[in-house]
């Protein structure tokens, strides 16, 4: 019996555990930026920009009216593409180097990014 009921309090640990590391939307990440510092942040949204040159890029996706860059050393994925992106938060990052093959917002080129890990396309 105590087992069992060890077993229920672990499976429901692990089930707020698991909602807990989804992907976030571009508006919560906005919205408190702090709360992700330090960590992994796992972001959906559609790439409505995109450059990459030499295996290097930067894209930009949306969601809901909200937009996020973000920098990657594998190539950027395809404009109109829905993707899951991980990566870490960074603020200050220079993006002033792609001015030449994409036009950036003066704010964009020195605001806050996600320094891709990884990305996935979604269905």
């Amino acid at each position: 019996m105590v087992n069992r009921q060890c077993g229920i309090v672990l499976l429901f640990m692990l089930s707020l555990v698991a909602v807990g590391c989804g992907a976030k939307s571009i508006n919560q990440v906005l919205a408190d930026p702090a709360k992700y510092r330090n960590q992994s942040v796992t972001v959906h949204g559609t790439v409505d920009e995109s450059a990459s040159v030499l295996g290097r890029g930067a894209y930009r996706i949306s969601d809901a009216g909200q937009s996020l860059w973000v920098v990657t050393n594998g190539g950027a994925p395809r404009k109109g593409a829905r993707v899951n992106v991980t990566g870490h938060l960074q603020e200050g990052y220079d993006l002033s180097g792609l001015g030449n093959i994409i036009k950036l917002p003066g704010a964009v080129q020195s605001g806050l990014v996600l320094i891709e890990e990884s990305h996935k396309a979604k269905d």
